[in-house]
């Protein structure tokens, strides 16, 4: 529901009725609908923690196919859920201008996913699969911002085209560099 109408447009009593939870519950749970948000923050990034896991901690796969495959199953829920995109794009392109709490929150959590890529990215710069001066973490927070455009554009579109591009570009470039 948060990322079909948006933050400002979802209502709590919105969220009573689809759950079927009485308001008090409600707000024993929660002392706001911006905690509340935050919850399903903490509780998106609980899947992104096990998908990071899973994929990256592979030991099948090559260091950067562990990484984009994090992306193709993160590209096939987005697909699956009717292309609403990533939580943390949507919900921090709404309200990081204009909320601090939600800015500092998207941020750590998109941190976190970089610093776990950077990770995997330097186990394929130490295999001999980047460049030995490849400066992994920079690689990570691009790889993080070209992913998270690429989700607005297949939101936009409905199509898994723009993040079959971006990660088809991204790698290609990596081969290449």
């Amino acid at each position: 529901m948060l990322l079909e109408r948006g933050y400002n447009d979802l209502g709590i009593q919105d969220v009573l009725k689809a759950t079927g939870t009485p308001k008090g519950s409600f707000y024993h749970h929660f002392s706001s609908k911006e905690a509340f948000a935050i919850g399903i923050i903490d509780l998106y990034m609980e899947t992104v923690h096990a998908g990071l896991d899973m994929c990256l901690d592979d030991p099948s796969r090559t260091p950067l196919a562990r990484v984009r495959r994090f992306f193709e199953l993160s590209r096939d829920k987005y697909q699956s859920e009717g292309y609403l995109g990533c939580l943390l794009g949507g919900v921090g392109q709404e309200l990081s201008g204009v909320n601090p709490v939600f800015r500092k929150k998207i941020d750590e959590c998109l941190t976190y996913i970089g610093a776990r890529m950077a990770d995997c990215l330097e186990a394929a710069r130490i295999q001999g699969d980047l460049p030995p001066g490849a400066d992994t973490a920079h690689l990570a927070q691009l790889l993080i911002d070209c992913w998270e455009g690429a989700a607005l554009r297949s939101r936009l579109r409905r199509s898994p085209d723009p993040l079959d591009e971006m990660l088809n570009f991204y790698f290609g470039r990596l081969a290449i560099a």
